[in-house]
Formats: C-alpha cells, sequence, structure tokens
C-alpha cells in the first residue's frame, strides 16, 4: 500500500508530466506537458497539432511517461513512471471527455476553451492509456531499499 499510497500522492499534488515519444528515425524526445488526470490510469493534455511530440504520436502511439516534484531536495525524489499508449482524442469522443480533462485543477489554473480545441484552432486534447504504473525506490528506503535506486511495478486500478 505504500506505494500505492505514494504514487497516487505526486499523481494528485504535480501539474506536468514528461512526455517521451519516438522520433520515424529512433531518437527520444521528451516534452513536459500540463496534464489532468481521469483517475490514475487516464492523463489528457493539450498540444499543439504540430508540435515535435504531436507529431510523433500520430505515427507511433507508444509512449513512456513520467511524474515527479522537480523541488524534492536531493536524496529525498519520488516519482511515477507510466507505460501508455497515446494519441489525440477522436472527435466522436470529445463531447464526452473535454468537460473533465480541461477542468482547473489548481487555484490559479482556468478551463481551456473546448473552441480552442477544435476546427481551425491549432491546439489539440490528447490522452494516454496506461498499462503499467511503477514507482521510484530509493536505494536507502529503509524497508525496500537495495543501496541503490530502483523501479517497482504498482497497481494503481
Amino acid at each position: 500500500m505504500k506505494f500505492q499510497d505514494m504514487a497516487r500522492g505526486i499523481i494528485d499534488a504535480n501539474r506536468y508530466m514528461v512526455l517521451g515519444t519516438l522520433d520515424p528515425d529512433g531518437r527520444p524526445r521528451v516534452s513536459p506537458v500540463f496534464y489532468a488526470p481521469d483517475g490514475y490510469s487516464t492523463f489528457y493534455w493539450i498540444s499543439g497539432q504540430d508540435t515535435h511530440h504531436s507529431r510523433n504520436l500520430a505515427d507511433r502511439a507508444e509512449v513512456s511517461l513520467v511524474i515527479f516534484d522537480s523541488t524534492a531536495p536531493v536524496g529525498q525524489g519520488a516519482a511515477v513512471y507510466l507505460i501508455a499508449t497515446a494519441a489525440q482524442v477522436p472527435d466522436a469522443e470529445f463531447d464526452q471527455v473535454v468537460e473533465l480533462a480541461t477542468r482547473p485543477r489548481f487555484p490559479e489554473q482556468r478551463r481551456f476553451p473546448r473552441e480552442e480545441l477544435q476546427g481551425a484552432a491549432p491546439f489539440r486534447l490528447y490522452r494516454a492509456r496506461v498499462s503499467e504504473h511503477s514507482v521510484h525506490v530509493r536505494g536507502g528506503d529503509p524497508e525496500y531499499g537495495t543501496g541503490v535506486d530502483s523501479r517497482r511495478v504498482v497497481d494503481l486500478r
């Protein structure tokens, strides 16, 4: 339960995740994106249709994601790693998910206008569906540490 609670806390508390895609030639590409979770296995974000990572997603849906607090002191870092498939939300599903995906999660956030995500607008709504969650386990963890940092798969369904 310790690692599941840790993973949920990291997802709930943070604003950005790092999206990892692959270029057509196999080079990795990482991009920070502001996210909105739907539970712990579906994540939404807004990106331009012509951004590098969006073009990569059009060619290859497999992604890796990481969510972490970059302000954590050295030696106290915690992260959630996600393996997922991602794509632009299809037009047929847009109306069903747009309110949830664009809801304000934090006091300073405003709802992104839905009309800026359709038609001639440059932005689109994207979704990642997670197939595996894992957490960062510090090497010095008193219960699970092995002396070196590692990952542990957790079930957040």
